[in-house]
């Protein structure tokens, strides 16, 4: 196999990151994938690059050798690319998935002048596929978190892996209900309550489509509750089911990002999250485009939070998990 700028990206990033698991949430691969690949290229250059344990990972002899040269290769193909890109004037292709307010795509276009934003809805996957074949810049589209598996494992390639991502928010997963509902009265529910609240309370409800992406939070969060003869409606967006909840009185699982007016949110204890991130391929964006999108994304997504009051004040009184939007929240009051 001959080495490629691909491969270099990988064993940089698996690098930096610490260990095999948090390279492959980098790079936005299996981990069995990216443990395979990792495997080929230590055949190809005749050793291995690391020494692998329970804490992580340290470069071998030859791997203390050959990552700094690596590293130098990404950074320096990264900046042609972005050098190149930037000199061709066309516009900068942001993808969304769900989450697409008209007025982010103006606060990116006011934090990068210099660029013509466009903007663009599409499925995740969609999405993910567009950036890494280069039809967009990036992408914001959100992830559920896998549970953290071994260092092992797996034989396929799993493709060109080349993607960055930068997490711009866990968001919890919150029980939407109309206004005026019985449930409002509630500080929380408890995730265990969800399943009984269709038979005890009458609750009915509305589900993502088989093929949504949000279906695997729900199965999750909901179990063997909502049974099928109380899910009124299957959706293939959070906004159609706000609809029905805001309509037909019914209950409906979303992520504050999903919220619209005429809706309530309770929170749910105990609860999923779902990871809101930015997809990028490494040569296609430069770094300093890539800190202004995320910071921008985060200082909007704080905004948005202080248009739900209850969920603003969720997140000051959460704080400690929601560190990743850092600076844009409000410095605790100190008695």
């Amino acid at each position: 196999m001959e080495l490629e700028l691909r491969h270099a990206r990988i064993v940089v990033t698996i690098n930096t990151a610490g260990s095999i698991s948090a390279g492959a949430q980098e790079l936005g691969l299996p981990q069995p994938s990216l443990t395979a690949q990792l495997r080929r290229i230590e055949r190809a250059v005749g050793g291995d690059l690391f020494v692998r344990s329970r804490s992580g990972v340290t470069p071998t002899e030859l791997g203390a050798r050959l990552v700094p040269r690596l590293a130098d290769l990404v950074r320096r193909a990264d900046e042609v690319m972005a050098e190149a890109l930037a000199s061709s004037g066309g516009p900068l292709r942001l993808g969304c998935a769900e989450w697409t307010p008209p007025t982010l795509r103006d606060a990116l276009q006011a934090a990068l002048p210099g660029n013509t934003v466009q903007t663009q809805t599409l499925a995740p996957e969609a999405a993910a596929e567009a950036v890494q074949r280069g039809a967009l810049a990036a992408a914001l589209v959100p992830r559920v978190p896998e549970p953290a598996d071994g260092d092992g494992g797996g034989d396929g390639d799993g493709g060109e892996p080349a993607l960055g991502h930068a997490l711009i928010v866990r968001e919890p997963v919150w029980l939407a209900v109309p206004l005026g509902h019985p449930l409002t009265a509630r500080e929380s529910v408890g995730s265990d309550e969800l399943a009984e609240l269709t038979d005890r309370a009458g609750l009915a409800w509305v589900r993502s489509s088989q093929d949504h992406w949000f279906r695997t939070v729900e199965r999750r969060v909901l179990g063997g509750g909502a049974a099928p003869g109380r899910v009124l409606h299957h959706v293939n967006s959070h906004q159609e089911a706000m609809n029905w909840v805001r309509g037909m009185d019914v209950a409906a699982l979303t992520t504050p990002s999903g919220a619209v007016p005429g809706v309530a949110l309770v929170p749910v204890t105990d609860t999923e999250r779902v990871e809101l991130v930015l997809l990028w391929r490494g040569n296609a964006v430069s770094r300093e485009t890539l800190h202004t999108l995320v910071d921008t994304v985060r200082a909007y997504y704080c905004g948005y939070a202080r248009s739900l009051p209850a969920y603003w004040s969720w997140i000051q009184e959460h704080r400690d998990e929601y560190r990743e939007l850092g600076r844009h929240l409000p410095q605790p009051v100190v008695a």
